[in-house]
């Protein structure tokens, strides 16, 4: 994909540009507010239609993944974000898990009898009816050479976003709003999930643009009037919407990333994890036909393996 940088933002989006599957900084000129935008389609896609989701979590877990890569593509360093919420509710675990390459993938633990329970006189239960009371965790992994980082917050709000801007308030210290939408538009093939996600922060530190205070009050303002269904609108181009919101001050898109769902399972992986357990209990796995059969609880990918194979990999 293209991928441009300090690019001017018109109605328009350029004739190259790819609107779908990125996440993108953007800047409002002369302001000390900095922003990001995600817009996924095909990759949400194929994350939320590797299971059977009820619509309310196939939503959350979808707000999950546009988040990660909302926060994540804005990190300097290799390595992966994981954004999760766990709790008491229908609703016991989400996850999204995003490495700083572009890939990303997630999933949600659940009991859907209890999900259609909640879901009763709602349009959509949010996140906090689906996770009832628990945590909100963001975990940075910089690999092995370096200790993972996580901060942890109380779930608070009926949105992963108001989980997100407590977190920043709490942990970062940092004037945060985002918005996140997760729906279902039809396409020439069918029905396709999609997902958006927008953030601004105040640039900290930044007091040669003005009052902060003044310009944090208007950026919001501007940022509140941003509808779900432009962010997952498949007909409005990340230029086309940050010009209906900033054309007046001027806004640059810049650095857009891609983004592909990519699961990092794989059957090397999954003996190794099968050969740390004990032979009895991998004994007990074996099913009529001589096969172990694990399923990846991200892509859903079933491997077959027989215990020559595992034992293999303790060799």
């Amino acid at each position: 994909m293209t991928n441009p940088k300090d690019t001017a933002v018109t109605d328009h989006a350029p004739h190259n540009a790819v609107s779908d599957d990125l996440a993108a900084a953007f800047q409002i000129e002369g302001w000390p507010v900095r922003g990001r935008l995600v817009r996924l389609g095909a990759a949400i896609d194929k994350i939320l239609a590797a299971h059977a989701y009820p619509e309310p979590v196939a939503a959350l877990l979808g707000e999950a993944c546009a988040l990660a890569a909302l926060i994540g593509s804005s990190l300097k360093f290799d390595g992966r974000l994981m954004v999760q919420a766990q709790g008491d509710g229908p609703v016991r675990y989400v996850v999204a898990d995003y490495g700083t390459d572009g890939t990303l993938r997630g999933y949600c633990r659940y009991d859907a009898d209890e999900v259609a329970e909640v879901s009763k006189g709602f349009a959509r239960p949010g996140a906090q009816t689906l996770l009832g009371k628990g945590v909100f965790v963001m975990t940075l992994d910089r690999g092995a050479d370096f200790e993972r980082t996580q901060g942890i917050t109380p779930i608070e709000g009926e949105s992963l976003s108001l989980c997100a801007e407590h977190y920043f308030e709490q942990s970062e210290q940092v004037p945060t709003k985002v918005r996140l939408a997760v729906g279902s538009v039809q396409t020439a093939s069918g029905a396709q999930w999609r997902a958006g996600g927008a953030m601004i922060q105040i640039i900290a530190g930044d007091t040669t643009r003005g009052s902060t205070e003044e310009v944090w009050d208007r950026t919001r303002a501007l940022f509140g009037t941003l509808a779900d269904d432009e962010l997952i609108d498949p007909t409005i181009s990340p230029e086309t919407l940050l010009f209906r919101l900033f054309h007046e001050d001027g806004v640059r898109l810049e650095d857009a990333k891609a983004l592909t769902a990519v699961c990092r399972c794989s059957k090397d992986r999954i003996a190794a994890v099968l050969a740390s357990f004990d032979p009895a209990e991998r004994a007990d796995m074996v099913e009529d036909d001589g096969q172990i059969r694990v399923t990846c609880e991200y892509c859903a990918t079933v491997y077959e393996l027989t215990p020559d194979e595992v034992v293999a990999e303790q060799i």
